[in-house]
């Protein structure tokens, strides 16, 4: 499971082996038996000796691993990738997650449901998990007399999860700051899980790019999700196209009316007090996407997600 000290102990590396590795498999498995052709354009839009954050739609599984493999063969460098709390919960997977570089960023919701797991044994119902996000977020007072119940120390829970979230998430940024000490691109995927249609944003991507001051590049991924259409890491053949577009410069004329100016730490109830604008910054990340996908993976109407929902998205199984 993820937890403080498993933060705590994990480094990136300059070379990641787990990303060199995988690599050289999608050289074979794109060949043979059913070829498929990565394609990547706008790659100019990637100054050389620059680190990034990626923004990119999340349409599969897998849709980063050709990605990274396009990149790596074209000398374009490595990616650190933001990835799920719950993916480390099995020790082989998370093994294989930090071989990536990946970076696992536990959620406020990823949190609340891991220690509600810890203490009582089971996962929160969906109106539990509502009730204790509602309370650890400030917007409610008391609890309800069923959620006192199922957790007799309820003052004692939420004094531990923020104290555990905060020194979390320093961790987090710990490791992004070391990405890009290593010349690495920060990859994340602002939708927050898988959707073919593209889906409003969340606001971490525009907090840690204004707190690290790094620049965001648009990156649209169209057909990868017919390539990788189940949980198979094998290729289906077919062709993926990644288009990348120009950076969006932090005080460029598109994301500087959004800039907040007083210092703050990221995904904290602080930071929450600027939500309106960190989310101004985002849906101008998600509009650039948008035009770089193929009309399939567009904006829904209401701009819902298609993927999983509920407490579903922050544990396994």
């Amino acid at each position: 499971m993820l937890d403080l000290a498993r933060l705590e102990r994990l480094d990136l590396h300059r070379t990641p082996w787990g990303q060199v590795f995988v690599a050289q498999i999608l050289r074979l498995d794109y060949a043979f038996p059913r070829r498929t052709r990565i394609v990547l354009e706008g790659t100019g839009n990637l100054e050389p000796g620059r680190s990034y954050i990626l923004a990119m739609n999340h349409t599969d599984r897998y849709n980063y691993w050709p990605f990274q493999y396009g990149l790596y063969r074209r000398g374009l460098g490595y990616t650190a990738t933001w990835v799920k709390g719950k993916y480390y919960e099995n020790p082989f997977v998370g093994a294989f997650m930090d071989s990536m570089n990946n970076i696992p960023l536990p959620s406020r919701g990823y949190v609340i449901t891991t220690q509600f797991r810890k203490l009582v044994g089971r996962t929160p119902t969906a109106d539990e998990y509502r009730a204790l996000r509602d309370l650890a977020d400030g917007l409610v007072a008391e609890a309800s007399p069923e959620l006192a119940e199922s957790i007799a120390d309820l003052k004692g829970f939420l004094r531990g999860f923020a104290d555990v979230f905060d020194r979390m998430i320093d961790q987090v940024m710990r490791l992004n700051r070391r990405a890009l000490e290593l010349g690495q691109h920060l990859l994340v995927f602002p939708q927050g899980t898988r959707s073919i249609r593209l889906s409003r944003g969340h606001i971490g991507v525009a907090q840690v790019a204004q707190h690290l001051g790094v620049d965001v590049v648009p990156v649209g991924c169209s057909g990868s999700d017919r390539v990788y259409p189940g949980n198979s890491p094998f290729a289906k053949g077919g062709r993926i196209v990644y288009r990348i577009g120009e950076p969006l410069a932090l005080d460029g004329p598109e994301l500087r009316a959004h800039r907040v100016s007083e210092p703050f730490r990221p995904f904290t109830l602080e930071a929450g007090a600027h939500r309106e604008a960190f989310q101004a910054m985002t849906d101008v990340v998600m509009n650039h996407i948008n035009e770089l996908v193929d009309p399939e993976y567009r904006y829904s109407d209401d701009r819902s997600s298609d993927g999983v929902s509920g407490v579903e998205r922050f544990v396994s199984g």
